[in-house]
């Protein structure tokens, strides 16, 4: 539990690569206002993109498309050839089939559109950090089944359509949900309103009224467990775990 604890708190380091500074800054502002996330580095072309590289070794590198003198699609071969243990997501102001084509068989993480939007790259940004801890978990256990595939495969996929519908009920907001279903994907055996209160640091009534929210759409089910006491409490997992 401690492995999956020190796992589910670890912060993701992001390099910017892009040559427009001004860009550059507003993309780190956007980045470090998403929880777990923190920026490293900023490099403006290829020769400080390589050098922090090797420097820094980030989890994760925000790449420009259009750098001066390059191409961002022979970066991102570059990055995938010499720095596995990274991933890269794309961004672009050519809406280029080919581009994203590229993109996407060179192994990005993702691809977006410029001008850069906070709430588009923030959905990517918590889809990757749910992959990147399940990833760590997979690696300290030094097993994997289908299950884990499978739950590795859906944290890249878009189709999260019960998170990022638009249409929640009153009094549920997006990003406290999506950080329950991380703590409780993270939790093998499942957690209590109690303990998922004192995980996202919100009260126990407010941990349990999402928590039933996400039992009702289906992204989790619910059990009771006899405490020390014998007073039954529910307990909360996802199905697919």
């Amino acid at each position: 539990m401690e492995h999956q604890k020190e796992n589910q708190n670890q912060t993701v380091e992001v390099l910017i690569v892009e040559d427009d500074v001004k860009i550059a800054e507003i993309n780190r502002r956007f980045i470090e206002k998403v929880d777990g996330f923190h920026v490293v580095g900023i490099a403006t072309d290829v020769g400080q993109a390589k050098e922090q590289l090797e420097i820094l070794t980030p989890h994760l590198v925000l790449l420009d498309v259009y750098l001066p003198g390059a191409n961002g699609l022979e970066m991102l071969s570059f990055i995938r050839q010499h720095y596995r243990e990274t991933d890269v997501i794309m961004i672009t102001a050519a809406k280029e089939i080919d581009a994203i084509r590229d993109a996407i068989r060179s192994g990005a993480f993702d691809y977006i559109i410029k001008p850069l939007v906070f709430n588009r790259l923030q959905e990517t940004l918590m889809r990757y950090l749910n992959f990147h801890r399940e990833l760590s978990r997979m690696n300290e256990s030094g097993m994997i089944n289908q299950s884990d595939v499978d739950r590795l495969m859906s944290g890249t996929s878009k189709k999260e359509t019960n998170l990022d519908t638009s249409f929640l009920p009153k009094g549920i907001d997006k990003l406290t949900l999506v950080k329950i279903v991380q703590a409780i994907s993270s939790a093998s055996d499942g957690l209590t309103a109690d303990q998922i209160a004192k995980e996202i640091g919100v009260s126990r009534s407010t941990g349990r009224r999402y928590l039933e929210h996400l039992v009702s759409s289906g992204d989790l089910y619910a059990d009771l467990s006899y405490g020390v006491v014998g007073r039954p409490e529910r307990v909360y997992r996802r199905k697919n775990a």
